[in-house]
């Protein structure tokens, strides 16, 4: 599974009609209103690199009020459970 997460500017009196509509986008797994430099930022989840092309680029994209988009692409995940082991110190 190939996640992809994009970081998007929209105009800003259309962020509720811009946030559904990506929202029903097939491979768009969140999306979430947000502060900050971006208005919103869309998970989306698919099989293959050639996938996240056609979700982002052939359908994000072209949503109208989207102004711009970065996409991340994640090359790992960890649980809540790994970051703990990560920043545990060992101290009972």
């Amino acid at each position: 599974m190939i996640t992809a997460i994009v970081f998007v500017k929209a105009d800003v009196a259309r962020i509720p009609e811009v946030a559904e509509a990506i929202a029903a986008l097939d491979g768009v797994s969140e999306v979430y209103s947000v502060t900050g430099q971006v208005d919103l930022i869309v998970m989306v989840r698919v099989r293959r690199h050639e996938d996240v092309a056609e979700v982002v680029a052939d359908r994000l994209n072209k949503v109208p009020g989207v102004t711009a988009t970065e996409t991340h692409i994640a090359f790992r995940a960890y649980s809540r459970h790994d970051l703990e082991s990560a920043f545990a110190l060992g101290l009972d």
